[in-house]
């Protein structure tokens, strides 16, 4: 299970183009008008046998969540909103603390160029609006204006791609190349788990009637689907594949020297030897759709007696698979946390062992 770390030899951001050489970090500009200082900020990290280099310089250059059972060693999909105040379940957040105070814990500079470049405003889709109700207001003679203006937008468009890029050059070398290879080999391996979910919150099924609406499970998770990508953060501009498991406006980045978490347009990052991971099997009671790839290891009712038979008072009452799963859970001393279930009992194994030779 092999896979190239490096995605492309040359970098574009706007009408920027970076090129890494021997000198350094070259960049030429395709559109004129670009002046000194208007393009991004370009870095240079090398990780090798004697460590991390890095070097940051400007180029001079012109569904909803759904609620889930986990039963004494396994899941399920939850009863529906309104139903018996018995059966409602205490719920413990897994989200971890806000990246506002990650970013106090671990304060980077490569987060402040990228937060730095999150928060300029795209100026063209104001320009664009603008010219167009001028031209449409000044008809017949608004059609120069148009003309001239569309250019204008295209050039507003460049310059505002270029300003929210931050282009980072990874050389990585030796046994640090070996073993962000194996992250992500690791990570297309997970990827192609039929079934990958982000687990938001947990709660203990305490009560027998719990238990017994929710097919006998042991607890009850809130649960929504889990993306795992290789594009990065959207204003991180960079020559080498970055595994992502993400969930909604929250992911997690593994570059090779740290780790960059997202929570909508904020970042904070970790050094990975503080990175906690956690990998185990668990049962799952399945109520929707069983994922092809995972294997079935016994069955239970959708509502169970205290023996594990049917409850024989409750009309329609099915059978459900129970499934082995497996679970991943990365956290930190500074309060990350996420959690992350795959269909395959071992895609949680796979992924902890390669995130633990990284740190």
């Amino acid at each position: 299970m092999t896979m190239s770390i490096y995605l492309r030899t040359s970098l574009k951001a706007g009408p920027f183009r970076f090129n890494l050489s021997p000198s350094g970090i070259g960049v030429s500009v395709g559109v004129p008008g670009f002046r000194v200082g208007s393009g991004p900020r370009g870095n240079y990290v090398r990780i090798g046998g004697r460590g991390v280099h890095y070097a940051a310089a400007r180029q001079p250059a012109r569904r909803p969540p759904a609620m889930v059972h986990q039963a004494g060693h396994g899941l399920t999909e939850a009863p529906p909103p309104g139903s018996s105040p018995a059966a409602a379940v205490a719920m413990q957040d897994l989200s971890g603390a806000p990246v506002q105070q990650l970013v106090a814990v671990h304060p980077s500079e490569l987060v402040a160029q990228i937060a730095a470049a999150q928060r300029r405003v795209a100026l063209w889709p104001y320009a664009a609006c603008l010219i167009g109700l001028v031209a449409l207001l000044t008809m017949p003679f608004g059609l120069g204006l148009l003309l001239i203006g569309a250019p204008a937008v295209v050039w507003i468009y460049l310059r505002d791609a270029a300003r929210r890029a931050v282009v980072t050059f990874y050389q990585v070398d030796d046994q640090p190349a070996v073993r962000f290879g194996a992250l992500t080999a690791a990570h297309a391996y997970a990827a192609q788990s039929h079934g990958r979910w982000h687990v938001a919150a947990q709660g203990s099924l305490v009560t027998s009637y719990q238990r017994k609406v929710n097919a006998g499970a042991g607890s009850l998770i809130q649960r929504s689907p889990a993306g795992l990508t290789v594009a990065g953060p959207p204003v991180l501009v960079t020559n080498i594949a970055v595994p992502t498991l993400s969930s909604g406006s929250r992911a997690v980045h593994f570059l090779p020297d740290r780790v960059l978490i997202r929570d909508g347009s904020r970042y904070a990052e970790l050094p990975y030897p503080i990175l906690q991971v956690r990998a185990q099997q668990q049962r799952f009671i399945e109520d929707g759709p069983v994922p092809g790839d995972s294997r079935m290891i016994g069955t239970t009712w959708q509502y169970a007696n205290v023996k594990g038979g049917p409850d024989r008072r409750y009309k329609d009452n099915r059978q459900l698979p129970i499934m082995l799963y497996s679970r991943l859970t990365l956290s930190s001393p500074s309060g990350l946390l996420m959690v992350c279930d795959f269909s395959r009992p071992d895609t949680a194994g796979v992924l902890a062992g390669a995130l633990a030779a990284m740190r």
